[in-house]
């Protein structure tokens, strides 16, 4: 996504359906053309509540591996998404942080996807950080909403899924969901209830009104 990014006028969202898709595909052909055990249901939609050993400490691993790169090159990387030719002519290599960080991207989902699915992953990468973003202008906060989030839905949909007896990946999902539709319209500042009441509100008078300008009009 990054080489076509930077080799193209495409916008980021039509890369991104389009490495998917081409990929998704890729995948499908795979494997029509050499059969597994694997079903696609387990590839959409996992099995979170029989993740084996040896995948619980692949997770662990690359999740670990993920937090020390990034806690070396944090403020590098808020530089150079947030302000790209500043931070060129500062000197950072934006390219190689964005091969990093796409790369460290990658790996989680990869190993994310085994367990929980690509129904899961995609809402986890995407959906609790859209929520935070309503909720808060401030980055730092952003984070540590976007982890409450994923957690407690994980937390919640797991118990959830047991007791309704449905896929553990859609009940955490839905969740997740609704908290989004929550936040799109009762958001205390981004919100759609909020935006509403902004357009109503109505301006107060200048203290120099109408009134009191033709007073000093007839004075004069």
């Amino acid at each position: 996504m990054v080489f076509v990014k930077q080799h193209s006028r495409l916008r980021e969202d039509a890369i991104i359906g389009l490495v998917f898709t081409t990929l998704f595909a890729l995948g499908l052909l795979m494997a029509s053309l050499h059969p597994t055990s694997v079903s696609i249901q387990t590839i959409v939609l996992g099995n979170i509540l029989a993740i084996a050993d040896e995948d619980a400490m692949q997770v662990v691993i690359i999740a670990a591996v993920s937090f020390v790169i990034l806690a070396f090159i944090w403020k590098d990387l808020m530089v150079t998404f947030f302000d790209e030719t500043h931070a060129r002519s500062i000197g950072i290599n934006t390219w190689a942080l964005k091969i990093v960080f796409f790369t460290l991207l990658s790996a989680c989902t990869v190993a994310a996807l085994q367990t929980v699915g690509a129904c899961l992953v995609i809402a986890m990468v995407v959906t609790p950080g859209a929520t935070a973003y309503l909720l808060t202008d401030r980055f730092s906060r952003l984070i540590l909403i976007a982890i409450a989030i994923g957690a407690g839905t994980s937390f919640v949909g797991a118990y959830l899924s047991y007791f309704v007896n449905g896929a553990t990946g859609g009940v955490i999902v839905t969740l997740q969901t609704l908290l989004f539709l929550a936040a799109f319209y009762f958001a205390p500042r981004h919100g759609v209830l909020a935006a509403r009441r902004k357009r109503h509100v109505v301006p107060e008078a200048p203290h120099d009104g109408p009134g009191r300008l033709l007073r000093r009009a007839l004075r004069l």
